[in-house]
């Protein structure tokens, strides 16, 4: 179901509400040690055209040959995106010059794609969601870079990414805001993540979307789309969106015509620019690569690649509300990212599921956002955060003390049981010594205790007194028991 009525996404314009519609195709680069036709590396950061082999480069009589490891990942996603995979699918030329394209043609997939039809179930903030298709996934080879701030007069060419593996994602036309593109693109990264068939770094290209915007007045066909290339960060993705559609209303209410162009977005102003008009399909002149033969496997291989999924983002979700009874929301924050979710399974593994969700969302991801590190980079393990939990189940420490102990181990590490020990932070549950201390409290203050009498909510005052005198060590549990049976509450 829809979290939000359509006339929720509509946007006001001066003749009256308009519908945007927004279709995504987005390229993630495969997870691979090689390249997609040649043997060369794929690894980020080497100095300009030091992984570069003579296919890459396109040098005469040099042949392509297939990554069988590219495919498995192609295949491997689209079982995570509940799609159709084609037994037999086509490599096709597509033709069109860059510099930076060694020959004069890419690599990629027409017709026959690898991979056909599925879908992406999206969570959305408030609750509800909504399904958007995926129209195809299919393979193609990556352009090499143009580096223009080299030189005063000249451009530069990096052929390092030339020739590695993409996989082009297209959504179908069924996003109707930026908030649904943003949380879309935010739910395939964490599915491509999960199954390690892209890394989804968006920083450093490894995953970028071209994003497809017209506007139409509700009910309306279809209106004309410009393509917005390239946009590396969801927050840019939103901010294009939002541009965009306003630019298009604004345009046809002044009684213009949209131009169906490929556009940039520039971030530092927050607009989208043309680049050049938008090309159609028959300009790419497709034919089938004459130098690669149809890629063809069985249903067995497709099987056990089948077989050997993770458990996804939004089957783990069900599972963390439905078998730990978490919150929708809370499962959803920590099923965003894999280690994440792995972090908090081995915290919660025969503890208390909510206490567990609370301290490594509240305390740890607090911690973690601030001193700007990962789950993977936290300095408390899954190990020492149970063992602390554990601490507080069996009552040998307090909530309170927790938060002093949490810091211990986030700046010394550490056994929290040994430290707890040793340190002699373990909490009060001798009642006679805490009786001591209500009865010292309530001897030298009468006042307050005649108030408690009338007014139990001003028990909290000895609560904090009781709590200050034993440097934060009386059981609070006990404390009230007594409190409540001394004051004859």
């Amino acid at each position: 179901m829809n979290a939000k009525g359509p006339s929720d996404k509509l946007i006001r314009g001066a003749t009256g509400d308009w519908e945007v519609v927004i279709g995504m195709e987005v390229h993630a680069q495969v997870a691979s040690n090689a390249k997609l036709f040649s043997g060369a590396s794929t690894a980020f950061g080497a100095a300009p055209n030091s992984h570069v082999s003579l296919v890459d480069a396109a040098m005469p009589g040099m042949l392509p040959v297939i990554n069988e490891e590219c495919v498995r990942q192609a295949i491997r996603t689209g079982l995570g995106l509940k799609a159709q995979i084609n037994l037999r699918s086509v490599f096709d030329r597509k033709n069109y010059f860059y510099p930076d394209l060694p020959q004069g043609y890419q690599i990629s997939q027409y017709k026959a794609p690898v991979v056909g039809e599925g879908e992406v179930v999206v969570d959305l903030d408030g609750g509800g969601s909504v399904t958007i298709g995926i129209e195809r996934l299919h393979l193609e080879q990556d352009a090499g870079k143009s580096l223009h701030d080299r030189h005063p007069t000249m451009s530069y060419v990096d052929l390092n990414r030339s020739g590695v593996a993409l996989m082009e994602i297209v959504s179908k036309p069924d996003l109707r805001s930026a908030e649904e593109a943003k949380a879309f693109i935010t739910k395939l990264r964490s599915i491509l993540r999960y199954l390690g068939t892209c890394d989804g770094d968006m920083e450093k290209g490894s995953l970028r979307a071209d994003v497809n915007v017209s506007v139409r007045k509700p009910g309306d066909p279809l209106g004309t789309r410009c393509e917005i290339k390239n946009v590396n960060s969801i927050r840019f993705i939103g901010a294009a969106i939002d541009y965009e559609a306003r630019r298009q209303i604004e345009i046809i209410e002044e009684g213009g015509v949209i131009e169906q162009e490929t556009r940039l977005f520039d971030p530092g102003r927050g607009e989208t620019r043309p680049m050049r008009t938008k090309e159609e399909a028959h300009d790419y002149r497709y034919f089938p690569d004459p130098d690669l033969l149809p890629l063809e496997f069985d249903q067995a291989y497709v099987d056990a690649l089948a077989a050997h999924l993770p458990e996804l983002p939004h089957a783990r979700k069900a599972r963390f509300v439905g078998g730990f009874g978490l919150s929708a929301y809370d499962a959803g924050v920590l099923v965003a990212e894999r280690e994440t979710a792995d972090y908090f399974e081995a915290v919660a593994k025969g503890r208390d599921a909510k206490a567990a969700a609370n301290w490594v969302i509240n305390e740890l991801f607090g911690r973690l956002n601030k001193e700007g590190k990962d789950i993977k980079a936290s300095p408390v393990t899954a190990g020492q955060l149970g063992g602390m939990l554990d601490l507080i189940a069996d009552g040998t420490i307090s909530g309170k003390i927790a938060k002093d102990l949490f810091e211990i181990l986030w700046t010394e590490g550490g056994d929290p049981r040994a430290i707890v020990s040793t340190r002699g932070m373990a909490q009060v549950t001798d009642l006679g010594a805490i009786e001591k201390l209500v009865d010292d409290i309530a001897a030298q203050n009468p006042d307050k205790v005649a108030q408690a009498k009338t007014n139990p909510k001003a028990i909290g005052w000895f609560v904090g007194q009781i709590m200050k005198s034993s440097g934060g060590k009386a059981s609070p549990q006990a404390v009230n028991d007594i409190l409540k049976r001394k004051l004859g509450l």
